[in-house]
């Protein structure tokens, strides 16, 4: 393997990616990973050791040994924070946080001098929000970074105006304000990233990623998991503030197959396969898919009106009910006594699926989702219309565009500043509205104009094929101006 790595031409130039330790931030991550080592450099994922163990515990392929991926190669490398496993402190963000900082400014260099030192000199950093210090680190050590953004452009606007006080946002005296950005639609108070409220529980959230804004200026560039076709003129306002912002999404959609790149996953868990023989006996347009992402956890009122509208609705669905984190100490959700029996095959519970391609299934009518970016673009983008369920962050953000802008979506509720449990009566009539009628026509039809984008924009010579191989571009102009061609070689060892 090593050999192989070191007889590439031209040499490999090698990629560090560090990644905050949440699902919903490693997935897009190391799909960018896969990708760029689709196009033959050599990546080294990195994230918490802790993490770490959850992604080996799934995948069998998360390894220190280099993996090969189309044209190049992935290996593992996970960064030990000096906390016990189960240490309550994890789930405290206001000290996990700042702890992870420390840490890794200590951490990040120390592995990449061995990166050296075992012939893989490091030629870009590339971290995402919530460890703005990657950025630091890279700065201090003269090494070349990047930011991968996994949120919508608009998100990013709304922190870059917030960062710099250039409109006016909702504060203590006017807690009900709205907020007006060029090239974004009239943002109402409760559909701002809630971390930018000042009633938010979740400052620390809210100052990690102003620590990015903070240091906008050290990465060589910030890709984006969307698509210029879907933000076009957000992404070109961003290019006149602080570009060069680059859209290289939905990095879920591989526009050819590529070898090696399925073994290699992120899954917190291993999911249930089974759930896409269930739909293959389903009717077209016909099931319901329920996910709330790997974060929320709906109060136990709420699953009980979710289920009694499901039972009043008739509609098949496939429910993805994730146990709690142990150390979260949240209650496991229960479903009504007999409403799995009275749904018989008309409806399936797991625990964990596999959702890009449950997504991609013509049986599915509708996603109720919690409108995590992640979920967005896999939904938006693989023509599946939504039911808006957001909760928090950047979720309320994501349904206003889902409902009122890419109109691929209605709106079930308006996140935690809503602070009610929306009722059966209205969850039936969304989800009868989302599956039926005229009203889901329309939503079926924007929702594939916008699958349609997404795939041209991928294929070769698409706008994000383009920026991507750019990027690959400079990644190897850089490498070959730090090492030269004679250093530029990687053991993989």
């Amino acid at each position: 393997m090593g050999s192989e790595i070191e007889q590439s031409d031209p040499p490999m130039a090698h990629v560090f990616m560090i990644s905050f330790p949440g699902q919903g931030h490693i997935n897009p991550l190391l799909r960018l990973g896969k990708r760029l080592a689709s196009k033959g450099l050599l990546v080294t994922f990195s994230t918490t050791a802790t993490y770490g163990q959850v992604m080996r515990s799934a995948n069998d392929a998360i390894s220190d040994a280099p993996v090969p991926v189309g044209d190049g190669f992935i290996r593992f490398e996970f960064i030990e924070d000096g906390w016990p496993e189960h240490d309550p402190r994890r789930e405290d963000l206001d000290q996990y946080i700042p702890h992870l900082d420390s840490v890794g400014r200590k951490r990040v260099p120390e592995m990449l001098a061995r990166q050296a030192r075992e012939g893989r000199p490091v030629s870009c950093l590339i971290n995402n929000p919530f460890i703005p210090w990657v950025s630091d680190v890279a700065d201090d050590l003269g090494v070349p970074s990047a930011v991968l953004w996994v949120q919508s452009c608009a998100s990013f606007l709304a922190y870059y105006y917030y960062f710099h006080s250039i409109v006016p946002f909702p504060d203590e005296n006017a807690l009900d304000i709205d907020v007006q950005i060029p090239s974004v639609p009239l943002l109402k108070w409760d559909e701002i990233p809630s971390f930018l409220h000042p009633t938010t529980p979740y400052g620390c959230l809210r100052r990690a990623i102003l620590g990015q804004f903070q240091n906008l200026s050290k990465p060589f560039c910030v890709l984006a998991d969307t698509f210029y076709e879907l933000e076009a003129e957000m992404v070109d306002h961003i290019n006149t503030l602080c570009g060069p912002m680059r859209p290289i999404g939905p990095l879920f959609k591989d526009p050819k197959p590529v070898s090696g790149s399925s073994r290699v996953r992120a899954d917190s868990m291993k999911a249930d396969q089974e759930c896409i023989g269930w739909l293959d006996r389903k009717p077209t347009g016909s099931v319901v898919y329920i996910s709330f992402g790997t974060v929320v956890h709906l109060k136990q009122e709420q699953v009980d009106e979710i289920a009694a509208a499901l039972a009043a609705a008739g509609v098949a669905f496939l429910w993805v009910m994730k146990p709690p984190h142990p150390d979260k100490g949240f209650t496991p959700h229960k479903l009504p006594e007999g409403f799995l029996e009275k749904a018989g095959d008309n409806g399936k519970v797991v625990q964990f699926s596999p959702q890009v391609q449950v997504l991609a299934h013509p049986a599915l009518a509708c996603f109720m989702t919690h409108c995590g970016w992640n979920s967005t673009m896999e939904a938006l983008t693989s023509g599946v219309p939504v039911v808006a369920f957001p909760q928090w962050g950047d979720q309320v953000t994501d349904a206003k565009f889902l409902c009122d802008v890419f109109g691929v979506g209605l709106r079930l509720c308006r996140g935690e500043h809503e602070n009610r449990v929306i009722p059966k009566e209205e969850v039936e009539k969304c989800l009868r509205e989302a599956t039926s009628g005229p009203k889901a026509a329309e939503l079926k039809k924007n929702a594939l104009k916008w699958k349609a984008a997404a795939e041209r924009a991928v294929a070769e010579g698409g706008s994000s094929d383009q920026n991507l191989q750019a990027f690959v571009d400079e990644i190897r102009m850089r490498s070959k101006i730090m090492f030269g061609d004679a250093n530029n070689k990687c053991s993989g060892n």
